[in-house]
């Protein structure tokens, strides 16, 4: 297949380099551009030509025009919710992400939980609370403190997992007011503590087909052990070997497939990629706990370095309403990426240090260094952001991607570089291979 397809990735954060690199990967691709992008799009590496990887500034719209993309693909949820691709596709642009009727699936948890209980997905008990005057009472009919959700977008930051009444009140008062999170916590979940371990699902959808991406397992705690406050994402790794063949079938048959439906059925068919973050409880159980409607960040780090197949030609297939059932395939490799994290992240991180080492780490073997947090300063790579850099390996085994990881890791330095040293050490713990 000759080089053809020009590609538009809407973003900045890692998730976004991810992309680039995996579409300048398939055979279909010539071209990617990243809007606005970081350090590592503007900043490509001469090794990926003939193809080409930049960063470009202006409206995605503008851009996609005067450009003459063949697609936009959208990262952030942000943009999604606010009808970036229902704007795009009024002017004659094509989308990969979906419209903003159908990312309420993300915009809204009360939506989303709604939406859950309508078309029969398994989800924990929720209450919607929208008045300070009401929410002790609610707190209080559950029996075990219950987690805090601010309804709308919060950069993946709304969630709290208290431990006790009184601190899930606080929280649900907190957002209720508009000092935690603004107009986002107008309306608060109450959702019941679900136990068991989480795990991170993709489908890739096109209306009425869809397929499903390897299942990853994301850290979010900032510490080691699962201690300190929620981020973003520390680290992934993927497949997850909790993820056994019969407990995806379930996923597929219990929640991608009655999501397909229930979306069709309610006048809004979703193209585009739908994470579930589900957690599987000790008896084996699948219990959604949320939806998103875009890639995981750092799940698609980690996912795209497992799978075969042309990225561009999936994407594409999605977005148009044709996706071929086999777009996509398991590789039978192993990824797992470690998040570098900025001094004073999530709370207040600091930024303008300069990153060394990075192309030492980028040449081991199977290792890319992709960029989150990053900016150029006077041609050199300095930090941006919270989450500065996922260091990503692959590997035949699980355990040689992280010794390559973690090898590369040791080579790049910035001033209060944080990470964490357990990515993936559960699977090793539990025996698994």
């Amino acid at each position: 297949m000759a080089l053809r397809r020009k590609v538009l990735v809407v973003g900045s954060g890692g998730r976004e380099h991810a992309l680039a690199l995996g579409l300048l990967e398939a055979e279909s691709v010539g071209e990617v551009i990243v809007t606005p992008g970081n350090a590592g799009t503007r900043a490509a590496p001469a090794r990926l030509a003939p193809k080409i990887l930049r960063s470009a500034s202006g409206s995605p719209g503008d851009i996609a025009q005067s450009e003459a993309v063949d697609l936009v693909v959208i990262g952030p949820e942000a943009p999604l919710c606010a009808g970036l691709t229902d704007e795009l596709t009024d002017r004659g642009i094509h989308v990969f992400g979906p419209t903003r009727a159908a990312a309420r699936l993300e915009g809204s948890k009360a939506f989303m939980k709604d939406f859950a209980v309508r078309h029969g997905i398994r989800t924990a008990r929720h209450e919607v609370v929208t008045e300070l005057a009401l929410a002790e009472a609610a707190v209080r009919r559950f029996a075990e403190p219950p987690v805090v959700k601010a309804d709308g977008l919060c950069g993946g930051k709304g969630v709290v997992v208290a431990d006790t009444h009184t601190a899930a009140l606080a929280a649900a008062r907190g957002m209720l007011s508009g000092e935690s999170f603004g107009a986002a916590g107008k309306a608060v979940v109450l959702e019941e503590r679900v136990r068991g371990a989480e795990l991170s699902l993709h489908a890739l959808i096109d209306g009425e087909r869809w397929v499903v991406l390897p299942a990853a397992q994301d850290h979010k705690r900032l510490l080691d052990g699962d201690r300190g406050p929620n981020t973003g994402g520390m680290g992934t790794y993927a497949p997850a070997p909790l993820a056994a063949p019969e407990l995806l079938a379930r996923a597929e048959r219990e929640v991608f497939e009655r999501a397909v439906h229930g979306m069709i059925t309610e006048g809004h068919p979703f193209r585009g990629v739908l994470f579930a973050g589900l957690m599987v409880t000790p008896e084996g159980e699948l219990v959604l706990l949320e939806f998103n409607v875009r890639f995981g960040d750092p799940e698609t780090q980690v996912m795209l370095a497992t799978l075969e197949g042309d990225l561009g030609e999936a994407l594409d297939g999605a977005a148009r309403g044709a996706l071929a059932p086999g777009a996509l395939r398991p590789s039978g490799e192993h990824a797992l990426c470690v998040v570098l994290a900025a001094g004073g992240y999530p709370e207040e991180p600091r930024t303008g240090a300069p990153i060394s080492g990075l192309e030492a780490a980028g040449t081991l073997e199977g290792v890319s260094v992709l960029h989150a947090g990053t900016a150029l300063v006077e041609e050199r790579v300095v930090t941006a952001g919270g989450r500065v850099l996922g260091v990503r390996a692959r590997a035949r085994t699980l355990e040689l991607a992280r010794e390559r990881a973690y090898a590369a890791v040791e080579r790049i330095h910035f001033e209060g570089m944080q990470y964490r040293r357990d990515i993936a050490a559960r699977v090793f713990e539990e025996g698994a291979s």
